[in-house]
């Protein structure tokens, strides 16, 4: 039987360490192969406050990085395993502007494009994980590149994985004709508001720093999911990862794992929903 391959989307911007080690280790002990995108290019680099036991994360008041899962991150940001990620950029066209004065031979270049990617993906990768963190706030979740591949992997009936803020990234992929978030009447599960800092929001490669996050992801969650799905922040649960197929959605850190093996449960053994009642 084929290996089973996922390609992992990463923020240029900062990624959170254990949102990527614990799917990536649960990966490779299934065996599967994995490759890894950015959006031009560059190698991603995990969040200090990530890689750092003594860091409190002020809503939960505690450490959320253990010395043992410190050490991985920063055994992972030693490798060479993330060098030279696929150039999402150079692979997915951007849509063009309807002000461009050759607009509708460029839109028909575009969805030609598009549609050759889709048959890339087809023939290349079985899931797709968007790995969370601040820095998805900056190059994914508003990156039409990124929607088209997540529509693409939609498309073809291959499974869609998000963590934490990466989650953004399936609210906001909709096609341009009509708009409509794909995970509309859908279960998911991201970020919720109680989790999300009150200040010193940051992100790698600039000195800009922010209060809360610019959205609420909560609130995007639950707008983009009605009027028949459901956000499940499930505060005050250790856990809360969703599946609703083909989308599986981790809220944050602690659902690292858990995120990996719903994939994995996906993958072999067909699973579909888990994790909510509908009502």
């Amino acid at each position: 039987m084929a290996k089973k391959r996922i390609l992992i989307v990463l923020s240029e911007y900062g990624y959170w360490g254990e949102e990527l080690v614990g799917p990536l280790e649960t990966f490779d002990k299934a065996g599967y192969e994995v490759s890894f995108a950015t959006p031009t290019g560059k190698r991603p680099v995990a969040l200090p406050p990530s890689y750092d036991p003594e860091y409190i994360d002020p809503p939960l008041g505690k450490s959320v990085t253990s010395g043992e899962m410190a050490d991985k991150v920063k055994e992972l940001e030693a490798s060479d395993r993330l060098d030279n990620p696929i150039n999402i950029a150079g692979w997915l066209p951007d849509r063009p502007y309807r002000a461009r004065p050759d607009f509708l031979r460029a839109f028909e270049t575009y969805h030609t494009r598009r549609d050759h990617v889709k048959e890339q993906i087809a023939e290349r990768y079985d899931a797709l994980l968007i790995v969370g963190g601040s820095g998805p706030i900056v190059d994914l979740g508003n990156n039409w590149r990124v929607h088209d591949l997540v529509l693409a992997f939609r498309d073809l009936g291959l499974v869609v994985a998000a963590e934490c803020y990466g989650v953004a990234c399936l609210a906001f992929a909709r096609e341009m004709d009509d708009r409509v978030s794909i995970i509309r009447n859908k279960h998911v599960t991201g970020h919720c508001i109680e989790y999300d800092y009150k200040d010193s929001t940051g992100f790698m490669g600039t000195d800009f720093v922010i209060g809360p996050p610019p959205y609420p992801l909560e609130y995007i969650l639950r707008d983009a999911t009605a009027p028949n799905g459901a956000y499940h922040g499930n505060f005050g649960h250790e856990t809360s990862v969703i599946v609703d197929f083909p989308f599986i959605t981790g809220r944050s850190t602690p659902d690292s794992y858990l995120t990996g093996q719903k994939v994995v449960e996906v993958l072999e053994h067909g699973l579909r929903q888990w994790g909510f009642t509908a009502s």
